[in-house]
């Protein structure tokens, strides 16, 4: 371990560090010229290196580090330690893609230089011929890097710095991205988890779907080679009387895509709302005509939903969640009591949780009128792949059990996400494209969406907490073609054989579901939720859908089963052309007006009013602080938020405990023919060190991504410098909570 002046050694020098000047290190330093370098992945190649880097810890002003060597590859940024390990107990949940000190190259967010104590946001173009003392990079998962590069070579410093800068912030065209290179040397065999996760590339799993759910629409097939439009899925399924003319009318927008069905015959569409066009009357008739289509779906009425009138556009995300992530990237001790004095306010004023909070007011609406009201919806916005991907996955997870569980989440993605056209390449800047104009974080916008459902109901989910974190990790990892196309047909362009980004044929491509690509399979058992309350089974009963337990007390008309077809039906076709013009009607809502917060608790109320059913249907709360920080994915990098011995974990190590002692109980009780409704999927205290490993190693609150050792210290240090900026400027409580700075 070594100490530095602050800035690389042109800082005054602090009374509590002892200073080091480069003389004094570079003669030690310089016998270890072999550089260390990790274990390659297959396809994966060294473009620079340099060693006699320092790796800087995070304590009080970073003044303290490691020597090892930094190298820059073709899929990620890596820190390799010269320092001998020593009795290091091996990390319970390590990726094997990378590890704790390397940065996917598409997992960087920005790059600082520190230049004569001045820190520099670097830019791909400000990298001419010198070089800083100091890099800092932020990372999308909220980690932060700190190297050193005083005591490199100069040439080595350069080298190092302009290659990360050119890898890591400059454009580059999609055949570069490392999946590419990795997937061509690299055979990924059909996996068990990935089988059970309906992909929807094929016309059976849109079947089973529409069978599951018992939807009254037609499955269309004719765009299989994308002929009919390329902005559509291959496979899709549309209300009966849409027609193939209608879907070439303007290449597949205004098209009201299936995604779900009610029970009680009522369904949930999206469509991408039209351009504005010269013809506005041709296009007023056009999608007049698809609502009635929609509406002529078992006679149910239609409400039409712009998203774009009531949820921020994307722009508006991306804004509020750079301000939320500045709260996290803490580069210092200092730096994280600094932000602290500030830190209720800053969240508030960035906005982040108000959007989480309207996309689930917005879900909870949708769930009202087919649950309530027993009313077709329509959602829609321009493309029809962001915020209609949020809204339509959020209300199906609150209505459908099924999508709860872990292939049916997987399965629910798919479907709605990467099926559903999502531009992920975009959205994430995969390709580091200047522009930014498209970059915002929808995926992880439900996934935290996800998460608030997940912590007011974890029983009801088959999945855990960790899950959804490595999962938003995971959209930075270039390896996966989950996340790396806008749309199926960007996606199929790209897997052919005369594709001028494929060299050798066809290329085998790892799904992110494919879990054992990162995780082995203890790992991989934390990506289950020990206290998932599996659905008891009910022998002998008929195997029809069962209204939720948890439902509204509601007419019995209204869940009368609909005429079959051809009975009634010169009675039921007068009565659709008589009530057509009043079964279609529009939320009205401007941003300006009162959002319907009285009609949303009324509802959640009276849903709550009823017996509690973890698989029947959910709905969060959205009153107060219901609406929280997703602490494991946000403070999990942070030493001094964390609670030594306690958190989340400890929790689920006692439930374990006692839910093996209720298997015990239950094989006992299994030979009179008694069952339990709690099953314990995965034995948490398996994994989880046992008592008497915990001397060495002490569960934290960020468990399982960080280890505290016995040798840490647990009490909460308050930083010398920062004790010192008081000790001229009174009182800590009498400074002004003011509004919050960009904190970088």
């Amino acid at each position: 371990m070594l100490s530095l002046g602050s800035g690389g050694g042109k800082a005054a020098k602090p009374s509590f560090v002892s200073y080091v000047t480069p003389e004094e290190i570079r003669p030690e330093k310089e016998t270890a010229k072999e550089e260390k370098h990790p274990d390659l992945l297959p396809g994966e190649m060294v473009f620079c290196s340099a060693n006699t880097v320092l790796k800087l810890t995070h304590d009080e002003m970073s003044q303290h580090g490691v020597f090892g060597t930094l190298l820059c590859t073709n899929f990620r940024v890596s820190f390799t330690s010269a320092e001998e390990p020593g009795d290091v107990m091996a990390p319970l949940f390590k990726n094997k893609l990378y590890g704790e000190n390397d940065i996917p190259l598409s997992c960087v967010d920005s790059i600082y230089g520190v230049y004569e104590d001045k820190r520099k946001l670097i830019t791909g173009s400000f990298v001419k011929n010198k070089y800083p003392s100091k890099i800092i990079i932020h990372c999308k998962d909220l980690r932060v890097f700190q190297f050193a590069l005083t005591f490199c070579k100069e040439e080595d410093a350069k080298r190092i710095f302009q290659g990360i800068i050119h890898h890591c912030l400059e454009p580059k065209p999609l055949k570069n991205v490392f999946a590419f290179s990795f997937c061509e040397n690299t055979a990924f065999p059909g996996v068990q988890m990935q089988q059970r996760t309906m992909m929807f590339e094929q016309v059976e799993d849109w079947a089973a779907d529409l069978s599951r759910t018992k939807g009254n629409c037609q499955l269309f097939t004719a765009n299989e080679n994308f002929d009919l439009s390329q902005h559509l899925p291959q496979f899709f399924i549309v209300p009966p009387n849409v027609s193939e003319a209608d879907m070439m009318a303007f290449q597949g927008k205004g098209i009201p895509l299936w995604c779900w069905s009610h029970q009680s015959g009522c369904a949930l569409f999206k469509t991408a709302s039209l351009p504005l066009l010269p013809e506005e009357n041709d296009q007023n008739a056009f999608m007049d005509k698809m609502h009635i289509a929609v509406a002529d779906n078992y006679l149910c009425s239609v409400k039409i939903e712009d998203l774009s009138d009531t949820l921020p556009p994307i722009q508006d995300i991306q804004l509020s969640y750079n301000k939320f992530k500045q709260l996290f990237l803490i580069e210092n001790t200092n730096d994280f009591w600094v932000s602290d004095m500030k830190w209720m306010s800053s969240l508030d004023t960035c906005g982040w949780l108000d959007t989480i909070k309207q996309c689930l007011q917005k879900a909870v609406q949708v769930v009202e009128c087919l649950e309530k009201e027993n009313t077709n919806v329509v959602i829609m916005e321009e493309g029809g792949s962001d915020l209609c991907c949020v809204i339509s996955s959020l209300v199906q997870l609150m209505l459908d059990p099924f999508y709860r569980t872990l292939p049916g989440f997987q399965s629910l993605v798919q479907k709605e996400w990467v099926a559903g056209g999502h531009n992920f390449l975009e959205r994430c800047n995969q390709l580091h494209m200047k522009d930014k104009e498209n970059v915002s974080p929808v995926f992880l916008l439900f996934l935290e969406c996800v998460w608030q459902l997940f912590q007011q109901h974890a029983p009801a989910f088959q999945f855990s907490e960790t899950y959804l974190t490595v999962l938003s990790d995971s959209l930075h990892v270039p390896v996966f073609c989950t996340f790396l196309f806008n749309s199926p047909y960007h996606r199929a362009s790209n897997f052919t054989a005369d594709s001028p980004h494929v060299h050798r044929g066809p290329v085998s491509w790892p799904t992110v579901w494919d879990w054992s690509v990162q995780f082995d399979c203890k790992a991989q058992d934390l990506l289950i939720n020990p206290l998932y309350v599996e659905k008891p089974k009910q022998p002998g009963r008929p195997s029809h859908r069962s209204k939720h337990q948890r439902q509204l007390s509601l007419p019995n008309s209204v869940f009368k089963t609909p005429p079959k077809k051809g009975f009634f039906k010169e009675e039921a076709d007068s009565l659709k052309k008589i009530l057509r013009v009043k079964r279609i009607s529009r939320w009205m809502l401007s941003p300006d007006s009162p959002q319907p917060s009285s009609s949303i608790r009324e509802f959640y109320e009276m849903w709550q009013s009823k017996p509690l059913d973890y698989h029947g249907l959910l709905l969060p709360c959205l009153e107060g602080p219901a609406v929280r920080v997703w602490m494991q994915r946000y403070l999990r990098w942070i030493q001094e938020v964390q609670i030594f011995g306690g958190g989340l974990v400890t929790v689920l190590s006692k439930m374990s405990d006692l839910l093996d002692q209720i298997q015990g109980l239950k094989r006992q009780l299994d030979c009179h023919d008694c069952t339990l409704a709690l099953t314990h999927q995965r034995n948490w205290a398996q994994i989880i060190p046992a008592e008497s490993d915990r001397s060495s190693v002490r569960l934290s609150s960020s468990f399982p991504f960080t280890n505290m050792r016995h040798n840490w210290s647990y009490k909460p240090a308050f930083p010398t410098g920062f004790l010192q900026t008081f000790m001229y400027s009174g009182d800590m409580a009498d400074k002004e909570d003011d509004a919050p700075e960009t904190v970088v």
